[in-house]
């Protein structure tokens, strides 16, 4: 999995999380102690002040993020985007069981490629997917491009952590427990294999909010969690 690259990572990866679909939140509560509920809300308090209108979620899964983004006022409807069809079928289905299926509103697409306008968004997140990005660069340009001037991107990931000890801790967990629990939980070693494989090569939060930089996004604001294994990281499109 690990040398896997371009196409043929991005067709495992999107196999991967349609396999995974309908054990994927309750394994991403087990894993994370149930605090991923926390720290989307933490990501979404960044973007309060934002002007009412559509809001963009890339790599919108199952919708987590797209729902608590449909809990604030001044978001209208959220546009959800994804490439596994099975993990945006389950967020459709959620998203009814909640009285929002009118409000959010499912796309199947391309990160790399978003089939939308410029200055179309009034802000947008992506959690738990920068990762798993063929180009990072070339995504975040992308939601760059599509939110309005004065709007936000906010990322919210799993990092590297610097600290010699943390770092020690984070590996044996993701390479040893990880794949013990998917196995056990969801049936798929293989796919909670790829998680560690995927975080040991993915940034620290430092490298990520440069990438972010990079593409052109200011006032840059890095909040660590998880004893700095996971970050929030939120950038400004200047106007």
């Amino acid at each position: 999995m690990a040398q896997l690259c371009g196409k043929d990572r991005a067709e495992f990866v999107g196999r991967m999380f349609d396999r995974i679909a309908g054990r994927y939140d309750f394994l991403n509560t087990v894993m994370t102690g149930g605090r991923h509920y926390s720290w989307r809300t933490k990501s979404v308090e960044l973007l309060e002040g934002e002007q009412r209108g559509l809001a963009l979620d890339v790599a919108t899964g199952t919708g987590d993020f797209a729902f608590d983004l449909l809990n604030k006022s001044f978001v209208t409807n959220v546009v959800g985007v994804d490439f596994a069809a099975e993990m945006l079928n389950t967020g459709v289905r959620k998203a009814v069981a909640r009285g929002l299926g009118s409000r959010f509103i499912p796309n199947i697409g391309d990160a790399h490629k978003l089939p939308y306008k410029d200055d179309s968004f009034i802000c947008a997140t992506v959690g738990f997917g920068a990762r798993n990005f063929i180009d990072l660069p070339k995504a975040i340009s992308e939601m760059v491009r599509v939110i309005k001037p004065g709007s936000r991107v906010v990322v919210l990931e799993i990092v590297r952590p610097t600290g010699f000890l943390m770092s020690k801790i984070f590996l044996f967990y993701f390479r040893r427990i990880t794949p013990y629990i998917g196995s056990l939980l969801a049936g798929d070693k293989e796919a909670y294999t790829y998680l560690p494989e995927s975080v040991q090569s993915f940034m620290t939060a430092s490298d990520l909010a440069d990438v972010m930089k990079e593409t052109g996004l200011g006032e840059i604001s890095v909040n660590k969690v998880a004893l700095g294994t996971v970050a929030i990281i939120s950038g400004t499109k200047p106007n």
